[in-house]
Order: structure tokens, then sequence, then C-alpha cells
């Protein structure tokens, strides 16, 4: 990053001769009260949290989604905001959670220089306080950037027993999979699972007759060879990627597989009808469903 692309605290940039008042106000966006970075600069989850470092350091542990951002978790609303662990009684500042919650040793890390919670602690953080659906999207995130299991998370929920919203959490980790690689597969999941089908499996890698792996299928069920796919936006929208999905389709069915795709509107405004499909295709293939 460039000179002022990182948050800065203003009042030491203008002592030291490296901005003006004038330019402070004109050229820089405020995230925090004295801390500034240039409107040039997009402001995602991670820069928020880098913004609330500046805010709140060297006293604090950045946690939750901030702390997510910094591992790489990917799908974070960026007008959420940063979220910090400190101790003791704090004023609030707007766009910022303050939360007063134990940490034991081995809780937090270094990233960037910055002191944030471990993915398993930003893990138990996000899934005690978010309700089921967007804890699990957040574990199932966090657990694909990083290769975090859910047991871990799990462990260290059994170090923090009495840590309010440790039992929701511990529910909610029996259905996370680091497999997922967008919300709309993690919600396609949990359709499935809520419905009480069997449980599928994510990221099946499918061989062609040559012995060489062609494509992956976001879930589905080996046993049954039956996939699930969800098709984003791009699938549509990008001729040659539509070309190879018609390509890839077609040879995934010549080996014996049957598929049930889904788009957005049969995912959120029609869930009975992709439930149905599913279940119509694992009763055709033999599974007690």
């Amino acid at each position: 990053m460039g000179a002022h692309d990182a948050p800065f605290r203003g009042s030491s940039a203008i002592a030291a001769g490296l901005v003006t008042e004038h330019q402070l106000r004109h050229d820089f966006a405020r995230i925090y009260r004295d801390v500034y970075v240039a409107k040039r600069v997009e402001l995602t989850a991670a820069m928020r949290a880098r913004a609330a470092w500046v805010f709140v350091a060297p006293n604090a542990v950045l946690t939750g989604f901030s702390a997510a951002a910094l591992h790489g978790s990917k799908w974070i609303d960026v007008s959420a905001p940063a979220e910090v662990i400190r101790s003791g009684h704090h004023r609030p500042a707007p766009n910022l959670l303050v939360h007063d919650y134990r940490l034991e040793p081995g809780e937090s890390t270094f990233v960037e220089g910055m002191r944030v919670a471990t993915p398993a602690r930003a893990a138990f953080d996000l899934g005690r306080r978010l309700p089921r659906r967007e804890a699990i999207v957040a574990l199932d995130a966090l657990c694909h950037a990083t290769g975090l299991k859910p047991e871990e998370v799990g462990m260290l929920a059994d170090r923090h027993p009495g840590a309010r919203g440790v039992t929701a959490l511990r529910s909610f980790l029996a259905d996370a999979d680091g497999g997922a690689e967008s919300p709309p597969e993690t919600h396609t999941r949990l359709e499935i699972i809520d419905a009480g089908l069997p449980r599928p499996e994510t990221q099946i890698v499918i061989v062609g007759e040559d012995g060489w792996e062609f494509a992956r299928s976001d879930l589905g069920w080996r046993e049954w060879r039956v996939l699930v796919e969800y098709d984003g936006e791009h699938h549509w929208k990008q001729r040659r990627q539509r070309a190879w999905d018609i390509e890839r389709l077609a040879r995934i069915e010549a080996l014996g597989w049957a598929v049930v795709r889904v788009g957005a509107e049969l995912l959120y405004d029609r869930p009975a009808a992709l439930i149905r499909r599913v279940r119509e295709k694992l009763l055709a293939a033999g599974a007690p469903v």
C-alpha cells in the first residue's frame, strides 16, 4: 500500500508534517475518531479492521468478523462494524463492537503486527452471537479460508463452558463445513439438512473414464451418485463459462450421476420445490429418504 493507503492517526500525521489539516479534511475519509484512510482506498472489512486496530491498539484484540477478514475469510458485509476484545468499560464508538470477553493464552496471534484472535477464537466469538444461518455461513467461510476444523472450535468451547451463547454454538458446529465456497452453497446445504435428508458431502471430485479429475461438485452423495450444484450469476452471464457448464453437465450425467441444479430463485423463493427435486433424485437412486 502507498503512503496513507493504510489507516493512520490524523493528529500524528499533522504533527509529523505528513499532511495538512486541509488535506486531511479533503483527501481522507474518517473511519474512527482521529483515524483516517485515503478516500481512494476501498473500505473492505479488512481495512475497517486495520482502522479499528489503529483506534484501539495496543490494549485490545481484533476478533469476530474483523479477525475473520484478516485471516482471509470472504463474504463479509463491508458495512459490518469492526470487533475487538477489550477489558473494562469504554465509551461506545460508531461502527465498533467492543466485547469484554475472557481471552485465554493461545487464543490470539499477530497478523501484520496487529493482535488478532486465532481463527478458532474468531469462529467461537461469531458463532456465539449470530443467528444460526448467519453463524454457519461465517463458520464455513472461516474454515474454508484457513483450514480450521469445526472440532477445533468445539475444543475451544470446552475451555469456556459458561460463556454466553456457547450452547447454541455447539449445535451450529455440527452443521458447519469448510467445503462451502459461497453463502448460497451453505444455504443450499442447510435447506437439505433441515429437511431431514441425508447430510451431503461437499466438494465431490468427479473423475472421467480416463481416470482424470475434470470437475468438482458443490455437494452431494457418492453412495447414490446424486449431486446438487448452485449456479451463481457468472454461470449465466459469461458465455464461455456457460458453454463449459453445459459440456461439464453432459459429461457428469454420462457417468451415471444425477444432478439437481439450483439458482437463487429456486433456493430463496421456492425451497420446498428444491427439496422435492433432491428427494426425488435420492429416492430414484435408492436412498432411504
